[in-house]
């Protein structure tokens, strides 16, 4: 693949998916910064809710899937970043024993707590709105 070509099939997959404009425009760079976003918002005490951290692990899981549509050369380029937010991540969050979507939502996407941790797992140290939000839940 060319450099003028870099990032087309991973923007035709998100574009496909029904991506924002603006997350196809970023492509995959883009997801790789919003996870290293969130984990950073995780280091300074997740100040967002349940619904937000949903959001935040769906993007890491479409980052997952985009990077099958990506290049050699750009996974690559972001492996390296990739693995640092996912390790630094690991050692901020707790894992759950559930998927945070349910089992049900789980086996129907075919996730596991190995392929697809980020849904099994919760900050270590949530703010208020997501720690009143995961008291109770099974996990």
């Amino acid at each position: 693949m060319t450099d003028a070509h870099e990032g087309e099939s991973v923007r035709d997959f998100l574009r496909r998916r029904g991506a924002s404009d603006a997350a196809v425009e970023r492509g995959l760079e883009g997801l790789v910064e919003q996870w290293e976003r969130a984990i950073e918002d995780v280091a300074r005490g997740y100040p967002l809710g349940l619904d937000d951290w949903l959001n935040d692990v769906d993007g890491r899981q479409l980052l997952e899937e985009a990077l099958g549509a990506a290049s050699d050369l750009e996974r690559a380029r972001l492996r390296p970043r990739l693995d640092a937010a996912d390790a630094r991540a690991r050692t901020l969050l707790a894992m759950r024993a559930r998927c945070l979507w349910g089992e049900e939502v789980a086996r129907y996407h075919g996730w596991d707590a190995q392929r697809n941790w980020w849904y099994y797992a919760v900050p270590r140290e949530p703010g208020p709105d997501l720690a009143e939000e995961l008291e109770g839940r099974d996990g």
